[in-house]
C-alpha cells in the first residue's frame, strides 16, 4: 500500500492575495473549490467590474450568486459594499466565508468596519429582502433553470436603479443568459468579452420585469420538490428532487445498479458519500432497519432533498448533513461506504474529488469495512482504489458503468 498524502492536500486551505483593478483582497481556496489552481475568467471579469464600482453609501447592500471562491464578494466588500454571498456547493461556500473573513480583517486593520454574510444555499430569496440591494452579481451556472433562477433572484433583490452584472463562458450558456437578462431588465449591455467569456450588465429601471413570465418558475419556491416513485435494491419509495440536484428528473442508472449490488448486513453502520437525493442511503436504511445510515452531500439542495426522501420513506435510522466529502462525519467509523462520486467541476473532469472520496472512505471504514463505488467504466478509479486498499474488487463491469471497491484490511 502506498503512502497517501493527497487527502491532506485536499483538506488544506490556502489563503492568498488576489488583485482586481486597484483592489487587493484575500481569497481562500483548496482542491474542490471552483477555479482552484486555475483562472476562472468570468469571475475575474466580475471582480474587475465590481472594483470599478463605487457604493452610493458605505455599507450599501450587494448580493453575489454563485460566489465560488469568494473573489467577487470580497472585492465588493473592499469597495464599500456589505455583501451577501451564496453558493450551493459546500466547499465554495466555505471558501467564500474564509475569503470574506480575511478581507474584513484587512479592512479592520485599516480602521474600516464591515458587514458581510456568506450562505451555503441554492436560493437567497429568504435571506435577502426584496429591492434592498444596489448591486447584484451572477456567475452563471451551467444549467438553464439555474441561470433563470439567478436572474430572477437578482432582479427581486435589486432596488430600482440597482445594477446587475452577469458573466459566464459561451459554452456555459452566456449568450442565452444575455437574452434572458435583456428580456427581464429591458436591456443588456456587453461590457467585455475575452477567453470565450462574456460580461454583461443591466440596470433595474422599473419595479416589475419587462417579461415577468420568464421569472415565474415554480422552483423559486424552495419548498417545492419533484417527487416520483422509484424501486432500488428491491425496495420501493418516493424520491424527492429539485433542479440542479444530480439526475433530478429520473432515477440515475448508475445509482440503480449500485443499489441492486451493494450488500449491507443488518446492524451495520453505513456512510453514503455524495448522497444526492438519497437513493443509496434510503435503500440501505429500508433494507436494514437496525442499521444507522449517514448521508452526506456538498449540494445544499441535495441535502434538503435527501432529508425529504428519507422522511417520506419513514426512515428513522437516517441522518443527512451538508459536507465537503466526509468532513461532516468527523471521527465516526462505518462498516460500509457507498458512493456515486461526482467527477465534474464546472464542465471539466476533476479526479481530485473522487480521489478524496476514496481516501476519506478508507479513513472512515473499520477493519474489514467495505467500499462500494459506481462510476462510468472509462474513469480510472481502479488505480485510486488500489493505492488506498491494496486491491480492487469488481462487483459489476457493464457496458456503461462499473461497480468497484475494496475492503479495509487494517
Amino acid at each position: 500500500m502506498t503512502e497517501r498524502t493527497s487527502a491532506t492536500v485536499y483538506e488544506t486551505w490556502q489563503v492568498g492575495p488576489a488583485r482586481a483593478g486597484e483592489c487587493t483582497v484575500s481569497v481562500a481556496s483548496k482542491p474542490g473549490v471552483m477555479a482552484h489552481g486555475a483562472v476562472d475568467a468570468p469571475a475575474d471579469m466580475l471582480a474587475e467590474a465590481v472594483a470599478r464600482t463605487t457604493a452610493a453609501n458605505p455599507g450599501a447592500l450587494s448580493v453575489h450568486l454563485g460566489s465560488g471562491n469568494g473573489l467577487v464578494p470580497a472585492v465588493a466588500l473592499a469597495v464599500g459594499f456589505a455583501p451577501t454571498a451564496a453558493d450551493r456547493y459546500f466547499a465554495n461556500a466555505e471558501a467564500t466565508r474564509r475569503s470574506l473573513e480575511a478581507t474584513a480583517h484587512q479592512r479592520a486593520q485599516d480602521g474600516v468596519a464591515t458587514a458581510w454574510r456568506a450562505h451555503h444555499t441554492a436560493l437567497v430569496s429568504d435571506r435577502v429582502d426584496a429591492e434592498s440591494c444596489e448591486l447584484a452579481t451572477i456567475r452563471i451556472p451551467t444549467d438553464k433553470l439555474g441561470v433563470q433562477h439567478a436572474v430572477a433572484e437578482a432582479f427581486r433583490a435589486l432596488a430600482v436603479g440597482g445594477r446587475c452584472l452577469l458573466a459566464g463562458a459561451n459554452d456555459e450558456g452566456a449568450k442565452p443568459a444575455a437574452k434572458l437578462l435583456e428580456a427581464v431588465f429591458g436591456h443588456a449591455r456587453l461590457d467585455a468579452q475575452h477567453s470565450g467569456c462574456r460580461l454583461l450588465s443591466a440596470v433595474k429601471q422599473r419595479a416589475t420585469p419587462i417579461d415577468g413570465t420568464l421569472l415565474a418558475s415554480p422552483w423559486l419556491d424552495a419548498n417545492r420538490f419533484h417527487e416520483f416513485p422509484v424501486t432500488a435494491g428491491g425496495t420501493a419509495f418516493t424520491l424527492a428532487t429539485r433542479p440542479g440536484v444530480f439526475s433530478w428528473e429520473h432515477l440515475d442508472e448508475a445509482a440503480g445498479i449500485l443499489a441492486d449490488l451493494m450488500r449491507v448486513e443488518d446492524g451495520e453502520a453505513v456512510l453514503d458519500l455524495g448522497c444526492g437525493a438519497g437513493v443509496l442511503g434510503v435503500t440501505a436504511a429500508r433494507q436494514t432497519p437496525s442499521s444507522t445510515v449517514l448521508m452526506l452531500d456538498a449540494d445544499a439542495d441535495a441535502v434538503r432533498c435527501a432529508q425529504r426522501t428519507a422522511a417520506m420513506a419513514q426512515c428513522t435510522n437516517v441522518e443527512v448533513r451538508a459536507s465537503d466529502v466526509a468532513s461532516a462525519a468527523a471521527q465516526r467509523l462505518f462498516d460500509v461506504v457507498v458512493s456515486n462520486p461526482p467527477f465534474h467541476l464546472g464542465k471539466g473532469t476533476e479526479l481530485a474529488i473522487p480521489r478524496a472520496f476514496i481516501e476519506q472512505a478508507y479513513a472512515r471504514l473499520v477493519p474489514g469495512g467495505r467500499l462500494y463505488l459506481v462510476a462510468n467504466r472509462t474513469l480510472p478509479y481502479e488505480r485510486l482504489i488500489a493505492e488506498c486498499f491494496g486491491e480492487v474488487r469488481t462487483a459489476h463491469d457493464g457496458r456503461r458503468f462499473k461497480v468497484i471497491g475494496g475492503v479495509r484490511r487494517q
